[in-house]
């Protein structure tokens, strides 16, 4: 590495004049080598800031929604080609390969998720739709809507040390996604694996210009340069958090801030999880490896295992052998090793100063040591590593569970402790003195208990994991975050909310009621609504090409007439001989219908018959229905027409199709409203295809 961590600004790599700049030291967290020096001594940071809302903003701008998305995948394609080159780094900070992949393959993950989701769950477009049309006069000629449009500033992201990757990631890619630029700031003791991953993506020359930049180092006028239209997204201590929030351009200026910071958070074992129960393994399992995982530095981890009081004494038992059977204290880069160093000596030891602050408050070490651990080293032998950031599982148990310091100290390593219980509201009154955490899991096969648990809890709680034999093995775990479930949690947690699927890249983006006429509305979302113009060409409209296609293309049927016959021959057909079609005087007796009527699917199979061209064409496929309400009963002797109208056009961008949504509705020879819904099908993009 260079003498001086680099960062990525206004589209170049930047380091400071060595001469003039003194850097903060980065070591390998096993050796206590040095690695590289981070200073922004001289940086232009309001430059950068400004950078990204003129450059980045306008190259997102361009892009649809679905653009983007398919970038997105570009971009984990590209990082999983070189992830070899960060596995390797990362070992430097202390992870294992286990762990690594948790923050490599992690993050690549979420980029491949945002990139499916992007497609699957947004339109083809730079403008978002939010819930139903809101009717505002009698004559439809006057509506609401609610709309999302991107955020105009910059997204910076102030990530912790212990997921240089997934970390930046997770926060990247919904940001990308909704259009705006990022900037991302790494915590100093692991920022050169953020910064080998900044490398690979500008190197894979798939950045929109000024979409992507990186400051490796501190930024102290940072919030000084922030206004309206930007966002902060910060991952740290709660303390730091709360300074931050209190920042003027926070409390006054606009700019949005969200934080998921430390959690006290709990696991519970149920009192029917005995020892030698499937739900008893599990929890411990899960103890374990959330203790031993990226050396118990995750914001997820179990901090307080609340268990049964009789209970007590076999889980201790049972971490205990779990960590002899299953953990190597070493070098990551050591044959065997299971978990590895803290992320610094610094952290190290602020771990220990808490982890004395728990015994100081009634905390017994029952598992495990905070003596220095003889450890593996590089080389396979195994001894003292004085230089490196080593500690060794340690369990605690309280005998007083009421003890403030354990549902307030957290020591951000691996150190879980064990709290005991005598009833499940006592259970649950444990979990919330955490004053708000991330997660909390429920390590039971009792519905009863789970559901008096998760009630009690969840206001407290940003995920609930609730563990039994029936989930054991395909769960993904107490302390893993997921690209499509909401990351972060009430109080101390720190009030915000990451991922969550398309939740997260509406964060980014401002929700705005709009109020017009169909016409602007249709013009303003790119979605057809009624009262708006439509036509009808010379041309059926399934005759036509996505090319071709406009919003507005229209269909009016002729009308058929329902016989008694034809109710019955469906009734017979299908066998829904429903009393409603097939009894007069039920059917008279009943208070919504005025005597026999024709089925609602029978309207819909006909209304399919009477819009449809069947000739081969642009057409490909119809693949659902959806919003299907029925709201006129039709009598033998009515009669219906079908009035379709091309609603969305969503113009797939891998495929050689995309999708059409249409408005249908069904009325009867008085004009009254039967039924409406939407047809939804795959049609090819260029004539030549169909």
């Amino acid at each position: 590495m260079t003498d001086f961590l680099p960062s990525y600004v206004q589209g170049e790599w930047w380091t400071p004049a060595s001469a003039a700049s003194k850097g903060t030291e980065v070591r390998d967290a096993s050796t206590g080598e040095v690695i590289t020096q981070v200073s922004t001594d001289g940086l232009d940071l309001a430059g950068a800031l400004e950078y990204a809302r003129a450059t980045g903003h306008a190259s997102l701008a361009a892009l649809t929604f679905h653009q983007r998305a398919v970038l997105l995948k570009k971009f984990a394609l590209a990082l999983t080609e070189r992830k070899d080159e960060l596995y390797a780094l990362s070992a430097r900070t202390g992870a294992t390969k286990a762990d690594s992949w948790v923050d490599i393959d992690g993050g690549i993950g979420v980029l491949f998720s945002y990139s499916g989701k992007g497609r699957r769950e947004l339109p083809n477009s730079r403008v978002h739709v939010d819930g139903p049309v809101e009717a505002l006069s009698k004559d439809g000629s006057f509506l609401g809507r609610h709309v999302y449009t991107t955020l105009p500033g910059v997204a910076v992201q102030i990530n912790a040390f212990n997921f240089p990757v997934w970390g930046s990631l997770e926060k990247f890619a919904p940001a990308f996604l909704a259009g705006m630029p990022t900037v991302i700031k790494p915590a100093t003791p692991t920022g050169y694996l953020a910064e080998a991953m900044v490398r690979i993506l500008v190197d894979s020359d798939l950045l929109p210009e000024g979409s992507l930049q990186l400051v490796s180092g501190s930024v102290p006028t940072l919030f000084e340069n922030l206004r309206l239209g930007d966002l902060v997204g910060f991952t740290g201590s709660a303390s730091t958090a709360e300074s931050l929030r209190r920042h003027p351009s926070v409390q006054t200026g606009g700019v949005r801030f969200t934080a998921e910071t430390d959690s006290i958070n709990a696991s519970v074992l149920g009192m029917d999880a005995t020892a030698g129960t499937p739900e008893f393994d599990a929890y411990v399992r899960q103890l374990v490896t959330e203790m031993t995982t990226k050396a118990g530095q995750k914001c997820t981890a179990i901090r307080r295992a609340i268990v049964p009081r009789a209970a007590a004494d076999d889980v201790i038992a049972a971490v205990q052998a779990r960590i002899a059977a299953k953990t190597v204290l070493g070098d990551p880069r050591a044959e065997g090793v299971t978990m590895g160093p803290l992320a610094s000596t610094a952290q190290r030891d602020e771990v220990l100063r808490q982890l004395r602050k728990l015994q100081d408050a009634g905390g017994q070490v029952v598992a495990g040591s905070t003596d220095a651990p003889e450890v593996r080293l590089a080389d396979g032998t195994s001894g003292a590593a004085p230089d490196g950031a080593f500690i060794a599982p340690v369990l605690l148990r309280f005998d007083d569970a009421q003890a403030d310091a354990v549902h307030d100290v957290e020591a951000f390593g691996p150190v879980s402790s064990l709290l005991t219980y005598d009833s499940t509201a006592q259970a649950a009154a444990l979990v919330n003195r955490g004053g708000g955490s991330l997660v909390t899991s429920i390590a039971t096969h009792d519905p009863a208990q789970a559901v008096e648990l998760a009630t009690r809890i969840a206001p407290f709680n940003g995920r609930m994991l609730l563990l039994d034999r029936d989930d054991a093995r395909s769960s993904t775990g107490h302390g893993s975050p997921l690209p499509g479930l909401v990351h972060g949690g009430p109080g101390r947690a720190g009030g915000g909310e990451e991922l969550g699927g398309i939740r997260a890249v509406l964060h980014h983006m401002q929700r705005t009621a709009v109020q017009g006429s169909p016409e602007m509305l249709t013009a303003l979302t790119g979605v057809w609504h009624t009262g708006a113009s439509a036509q009808a060409g010379d041309r059926h409209p399934f005759r036509k090409s996505l090319a071709e296609l406009r919003i507005g293309d229209q269909i009016v049927s002729a009308s058929r007439e329902v016989t008694l016959d034809d109710i019955e021959t469906f009734a017979h057909f299908t066998g829904d001989t429903f009393y409603a079609h097939m009894d007069e005087e039920s059917a008279a007796a009943n208070p919504f219908f005025p005597g026999r009527v024709a089925h609602g699917y029978l309207l819909v199979s006909w209304a399919a018959g009477l819009f449809v061209d069947p000739e081969p064409g642009p057409v490909l496929a119809n693949y659902g229905l959806e919003n299907l309400r029925f709201i006129t009963p039709v009598s033998p002797g009515d009669s219906i027409r079908v009035e379709l109208t091309a609603k969305q056009i969503t113009p797939r961008e891998t495929d050689e199709y995309g999708e059409v949504r249409w408005d249908a509705v069904i009325r009867n020879q008085d004009d009254e409203l039967v039924a409406t819904y939407d047809v939804l099908t795959l049609v090819s993009k260029e004539p030549a295809a169909a």
